[in-house]
């Protein structure tokens, strides 16, 4: 577990976005860059460290927030990859709470969702600070 020397260097960051959006997967290539995990873990294979229930490996999706924490550049930084799935909208709304700020996930291919705009207005509604990060560019179709 890592410790900082102080409160000024943790940051908690949020990952949100509608379902299929590349929420996980993003997070895993976080956690192999960061020097985390030493292998990318994939959705499709039911691989991930952030998808640990059966049932979101099964379904390649998250049903659960999940938190975990690397560091870079001196700072620890707490992520929380959230659920894009309408149905469990409400672990975005309670991971928003504790959040710093947070990366709104979209699909370069199937453009702003309305789960994307309902977890927007969602961290609107915290004050919680944004960026957009557009995924899939490199898709037939992405624009």
């Amino acid at each position: 577990m890592y410790q900082c020397d102080s409160l000024e260097k943790i940051r908690n960051i949020g990952i949100m976005a509608h379902i299929d959006a590349g929420k996980t997967t993003t997070t895993e290539r976080i956690l192999y860059y960061t020097g985390i995990s030493h292998k990318i873990g994939e959705v499709d294979e039911g691989t991930t460290q952030m998808d640990w229930m059966v049932q979101e490996q099964e379904r390649g999706i998250t049903i659960t927030s999940a938190a975990t924490t690397c560091m870079w550049r001196g700072h620890q930084i707490n992520i929380i990859d959230t659920p894009g799935h309408v149905d469990f909208t409400i672990e975005v709304e309670r991971s928003l709470r504790v959040l710093d700020g947070a990366v709104a996930v979209f699909c370069g291919v199937g453009g702003v969702e309305p789960q994307s705009e309902t977890v927007w207005r969602q961290a609107d509604k915290y004050g919680v600070p944004k960026i957009a990060f557009v995924n899939k560019m490199d898709r037939v179709g992405s624009d």
